[in-house]
C-alpha cells in the first residue's frame, strides 16, 4: 500500500479503506459459486456428466443419462452453465442436471 493511494468511504462496512481494497472486495462479491446436482462446485472447463435424460427444445434431440460434455463456461447465473456438444449449437443446461467428473 502506497502513501498517496486514494482512500474511498465503503457504505457497507462504514469504514474508509484503499480504493484498490475495495475494488477487489467488490469483485469477491460479484462472483457467483455455480453448484452441480451433488454440491461440487463447477468452474471454467470443467467436464460433467448428465444425470438424467434430457429433451433439447429446438434440437429434436435427446441427451442420454451418463453423456460427457467436456468444456463448460460459467454465465453468471448460479444454475446455469454453457456447453458445446456435436449436433447442438447454444447449448445451456441447468446445473442441477449435471455431476463434475
Amino acid at each position: 500500500m502506497s502513501a498517496d493511494e486514494d482512500y474511498v468511504y465503503d457504505e457497507e462496512s462504514g469504514d474508509w479503506m484503499p480504493a484498490s481494497e475495495l475494488a477487489a472486495k467488490q469483485a469477491a462479491a460479484d462472483t457467483v459459486e455455480v453448484r452441480d446436482a451433488v454440491g461440487n462446485l463447477l468452474a471454467d472447463g470443467d467436464q460433467v456428466t448428465l444425470i438424467k435424460d434430457l429433451e433439447v427444445k429446438g434440437a429434436g434431440q435427446t441427451l442420454k443419462q451418463g453423456t460427457l460434455i467436456k468444456s463448460i463456461r460459467l454465465t453468471g447465473d448460479a444454475q446455469e452453465i454453457d456447453c458445446k456438444y456435436p449436433g447442438i449449437k447454444g447449448l445451456v443446461l441447468r446445473a442441477e442436471f449435471v455431476k463434475k467428473r
